[in-house]
């Protein structure tokens, strides 16, 4: 057996089946540092052409997490695919550094010291932690194996960062776009500030749904209004409610008057004693309600008579008017909806047109300030409900409860419900006829990956309110104001104020804004001026950044700095998309964006969305410590990203799966290439075998659909393409039809070195294929087929030395397609005389073929060497018309017919054919003369003619 071994080509290759991926990672990363391996990507830059990827800033905020690692893997898989296509693809990685995430972060370190320390030392310590973990996040992306120009990064508290912000601000003043005002604006109790649009979520909440009864007060008036339509007698000494519907409790005790809709119908009804004025449409409802079938209706009014009446607060010592809104409609409720201009926005302005001011009931905590009520003070306004319903019930003023379930809003950081609260903030004017058909026509021209977000977009700008950009926190970028403090109105030399404001802090940083005064700034009158000490909303600090010139030479888009693709979570259409659309388009009337892709949330196995606040996140250090990045950056690619995607445990296994099927091919292909040198062995195209040249073709039309599917983000294709070609194109077929010629040919002849030229270029091929997914692997992989160069696999470009087959030879794709289906069919014929148990293995056959002149023709192509394509030991053709009756005929080959014939000849125990002729050799082995032939290294007989 040992003299049979050491005269086959039998496969060896250090290439390991275990990846080891955990290790082995680590010391890639370490070569590529030393080797400088960015700065020589884009060598010889200005010769490229360019695609810039505007990184959207993630927060400086604790460690990374499942969500972070899919949004930069996505991003590194398409900068390292254009980059092969001869793209200058820089990525420069961003960061924001303000907002409340990291000033609460701070607030829980420093607990209790928060009160003695100045707001100067507290951005101080903010600045330290946001460095501290922005450097601890890029370990964590650059363990990803992440390609990127980690020495320069892009972070929002750089001095050029807070210039370019304020210098972006100062475009929009100067364009008439900012306005000051007092507004209802959502604000969270928990983030202590104003929230923006997209900062919002809602979600489902079951809320008590009241029914409370307000008494006229000026019940004589009422009489007089109804006097003409009354149908019946009302009690002298009657006493009438109004009644309202409200979802939030909460808001009764700031209660200011009772809106009715002017243009609506009112009724009067009598429910046994009790008198009661509701919109007509919608007493049915009510008195189904409180399962009341009789009542009656004394008369009828329309609700602009019911305008200026008094009513009594059912617990507070106060009267409301009844004022007119259109707002108030007949779908819901009763028709009549109590008004509280300081936590509603219709609210607001329906109470603005009467003179009704907010009176700031609700602190920034959200406790009352009730001076006729103090029991309602020591309690926050979300644990009040017991107390008001208990008031309501003592003075007998709930006409009918209930708990309902409806969409409300929450802080998208702290997943809590806020409120609508009333302060003075800052806007950008969006309700603008001319901006937004500005808005839409470059919503228009953006690619939008997957097409519904150009929709959602749209959406959103037509329904979202004007722009709060004003936050009461510490930490973040001011806006640099000054406010007469009389009139209210900005200086009149604001905008070259801003710009003098924006060079100082260019050189010196915003400290210089919080460290001086109105003097500073202001030449003449500074005394009749305030100082702004709002900060900038987060959203309007990174939507600004693509002004910066972060796509350092970038020749062609140098002024307009506008990006080829921005790629961020789904959530980010009402986020950083549209900030940065906003700005972009008001400043430089265009979208910053060429294409726009959104991902999906990371779901756990039970659906649900991974998120820190709910703590089911699955960190990416604990998936790289156990499977390692190339599997989490194949999950990523793998999955179909547009969406929400999921992980777990189980499907990780199916992923490493699917990576064992890549890489045990590629150790394959290497184990049959030990001893060839491509400069010495490589036989040309010309010279190869027709076998070989089909893969060779078929390689080729593969990387033509892997290069597509990259160039469209359909990462999921490209993994599909390539576990096809490893495991049909290859395992099942070519690499099954070479194994022969491989082992058994004599080492140097024309027909192996032909099949080991073809692995060669199919590994060239392949490690490219998977490099920008399975980084790693295909780094590893390059270094075994280049014997440990300093060259990297991304330094590299796809391989062209593949090339497709002509359509005006013989041996055309339309001839191996005619091959393989004949022997698909005929290999269903082997598989079942295998389960007959007729044979064990296909080489025990003889495949007789019974063709047509036709089929004889093209059969004949291959000589006496047919029975490699079939994998058999003999074949034998006969005309098609001799075929007897027990003959398989072919279900989708017209003219074939087939009888499997079990070989009684000799098994040649090195090639494991059958055959007649046999000869003895040493320790009497009963070679066939084939291998004899290879064995004493004479005829060198071509397999393919």
């Amino acid at each position: 057996m040992n003299k049979i071994k050491e005269s086959l080509n039998l496969p060896k290759t250090k290439f390991p089946m275990q990846a080891n991926l955990a290790v082995k990672e680590i010391k890639i990363l370490k070569k590529w540092k030393k080797n400088k391996l960015y700065d020589t990507l884009h060598i010889n830059k200005k010769k490229k052409k360019i695609f810039s990827l505007h990184d959207g800033p993630p927060y400086a905020n604790g460690d990374i997490h499942i969500g972070h690692a899919v949004n930069k893997i996505l991003k590194d898989i398409i900068l390292k695919s254009k980059r092969m296509s001869g793209f200058f693809s820089p990525y420069i990685p961003s960061w924001d550094c303000h907002g409340l995430p990291i000033e609460q972060k701070v607030e829980q370190i420093l607990k209790k010291k928060k009160n003695t320390i100045n707001p100067h030392q507290f951005r101080e310590i903010c600045r330290k932690y946001v460095l501290e973990q922005v450097n601890k996040q890029k370990k964590d992306f650059i363990r990803l194996g992440i390609l990127a120009d980690w020495k320069n990064i892009n972070l929002t508290l750089d001095y050029k960062n807070q210039a370019n912000t304020i210098n972006v601000l100062t475009k929009i003043v100067k364009k008439g776009y900012i306005y000051r005002d007092l507004k209802p604006i959502h604000w969270c109790f928990h983030c202590q500030s104003s929230l923006a649009e997209a900062e919002i979520e809602y979600q489902k909440k079951n809320s008590l749904s009241l029914y409370v009864l307000f008494l006229i007060k000026n019940i004589n008036l009422l009489k007089i209004k109804f006097y003409k339509n009354i149908k019946k007698k009302i009690d002298l000494i009657a006493k009438i409610s109004i009644v309202i519907f409200t979802t939030t409790p909460w808001t009764l005790p700031t209660c200011q008057a009772i809106a009715i809709n002017p243009h609506l119908h009112y009724q009067l009804i009598k429910i046994k004693k009790n008198y009661y004025i509701c919109e007509k449409k919608l007493i049915k409802n009510i008195t189904k309600k409180i399962n009341v079938k009789d009542w009656t209706i004394l008369g009828d009014i329309k609700g602009k008579k019911l305008e200026n009446l008094q009513c009594i607060h059912p617990f507070l010592n106060i009267f409301v008017p009844i004022i007119s809104s259109e707002h108030v409609s007949n779908d819901l409720g009763t028709g009549a909806v109590h008004m509280s201009p300081d936590h509603g926005y219709e609210d607001f302005i329906a109470c603005k047109k009467y003179h009704i001011k907010p009176n700031h009931t609700v602190n920034s905590y959200g406790f009352y300030n009730l001076p006729t009520c103090h029991s309602l003070n020591k309690i926050h306004i979300f644990n009040k409900e017991n107390i008001i319903l208990k008031l309501l019930s003592n003075n007998k003023k709930i006409f009918f409860l209930e708990t309902i379930q409806h969409s409300y809003p929450h802080c998208w950081r702290h997943k809590k419900p806020v409120i609508l609260r009333t302060t003075p903030q800052w806007f950008i004017k969006l309700n603008n006829l001319l901006l937004q058909e500005k808005f839409i026509k470059e919503i228009e021209k953006v690619l939008w990956i997957p097409q519904w977000g150009k929709n959602k977009m749209k959406i959103m700008l037509k329904n979202r309110p004007d722009w709060c950009i004003s936050r009461q926190r510490t930490w973040g970028i001011p806006i640099p104001f000054f406010i007469h403090k009389h009139t209210g109105q900005l200086h009149p030399d604001t905008i070259s104020i801003m710009k003098k404001i924006a060079k100082k802090i260019q050189l010196y940083g915003y400290d210089i804004w919080w460290k001086s005064n109105t003097d500073t700034w202001l030449k003449e009158n500074a005394n009749m001026y305030d100082k702004i000490n709002d900060v900038l909303d987060v959203w309007f600090e990174s939507g600004s950044n693509h002004q910066l010139k972060i796509y350092k030479n970038n020749i062609d888009n140098k002024l307009n700095y506008q990006a080829n693709l921005y790629l961020e979570g789904s959530d980010q259409h009402r986020g950083w998309f549209m900030s940065s659309l906003i700005t972009s388009v008001i400043t430089k009337n265009r979208a910053p964006y060429k294409s726009v892709l959104t991902h999906g949330f990371v779901l756990n196995k039970y659906g649900q969305k991974m998120s820190k606040s709910l703590k089911n996140n699955k960190k990416p250090k604990d998936i790289i410590k156990k499977w390692g990045a190339d599997i989490l950056r194949l999950w990523t690619a793998y999955t179909n990203y547009t969406s929400d995607i999921s992980i777990s445990n189980k499907i990780l296994e199916q992923i490493s799966d699917h990576y064992r099927r890549i890489r045990n091919t590629i150790r394959f292909l290497f184990s049959n290439i030990f001893d060839f040198k491509k400069h010495i062995h490589t036989v040309k195209y010309e010279k190869m075998l027709l076998l070989d040249q089909w893969i060779i073709h078929t390689t080729y039309q593969y990387q033509k659909k892997i290069i597509k599917n990259y160039s469209n983000y359909n990462f999921h294709n490209v993994i599909q393409k390539i576990i096809n070609f490893c495991s049909i194109k290859l395992g099942s077929c070519y690499l099954e039809l070479i194994k022969d010629r491989l082992y058994t040919q004599h080492s140097n002849s024309v027909e192996r070195r032909s099949s080991q030229t073809t692995i060669f270029y199919i590994l060239n091929s392949l490690i490219r294929w998977i490099s920008p997914i399975l980084s790693f692997t295909s780094e590893e992989a390059w270094n075994y087929l280049n014997n440990k160069q300093k060259n990297s696999i991304f330094t590299e470009k796809w391989f062209k030395k593949i090339k497709p087959l002509s359509k005006n030879i013989p041996y055309n794709i339309f001839f191996w397609k005619k091959i393989f289906t004949i022997r698909h069919e005929i290999n269903n014929y082997i598989e079942q005389a295998k389960k007959n148990k007729y044979i064990r293995n296909s080489l025990e056959i003889i495949l007789i073929l019974f063709v047509n002149k036709k089929l004889f023709k093209l059969l004949l192509s291959f000589h006496n060497e047919l029975k490699y394509i079939f994998l058999v030991s003999e074949t034998q053709l006969h005309k098609y018309s001799s075929a007897p009756k027990i003959a398989y005929c072919s279900n989708s080959i017209k003219y074939l017919k087939v009888i499997i014939k079990k070989s009684n000849k000799l098994k040649c125990p090195r090639c494991w054919h059958y055959s007649k002729r046999n000869h003895i050799i040493n320790h009497n082995m009963n070679y066939c003369y084939k291998c004899i032939t290879n064995i004493n290294q004479t005829e060198k007989k071509h397999i393919f003619l």
